[in-house]
């Protein structure tokens, strides 16, 4: 499943622009992962080490943003700790969640 970065709509995998609102989406895909609320937190820690993840967008099972999370290169250390802290609150109280996961390409 592709997403459109600017608009969110959801697009078929081979379309170079979006037809809602004319993004360009090539340099920047989607992708999406369910996880349990106890592999969370090294789901997402995973993700980041990947090193091309501009964005981790964290929903609940009834679809509603949990997390926003820009991932820089500068994010490591002490500037983790905080959205590792969110996550583990996050993780405590949903029964099942869905990691988006904004990728250059």
């Amino acid at each position: 499943m592709v997403y459109c970065a600017r608009c969110g709509k959801e697009l078929s995998e081979d379309m170079d622009y979006c037809p809602y609102c004319g993004a360009r989406q090539k340099a920047i895909s989607r992708k999406e992962y369910e996880v349990l609320p106890d592999d969370l937190i090294l789901k997402v820690k995973e993700l980041i080490r990947k090193g091309n993840v501009t964005k981790i967008i964290v929903k609940n099972e009834r679809d509603e943003t949990l997390l926003e999370m820009p991932v820089t290169v500068g994010l490591i250390g002490t500037l983790l700790a905080p959205w590792v802290a969110a996550l583990g609150v996050i993780a405590a109280l949903a029964t099942k969640c869905k990691i988006i996961v904004e990728e250059k390409e």
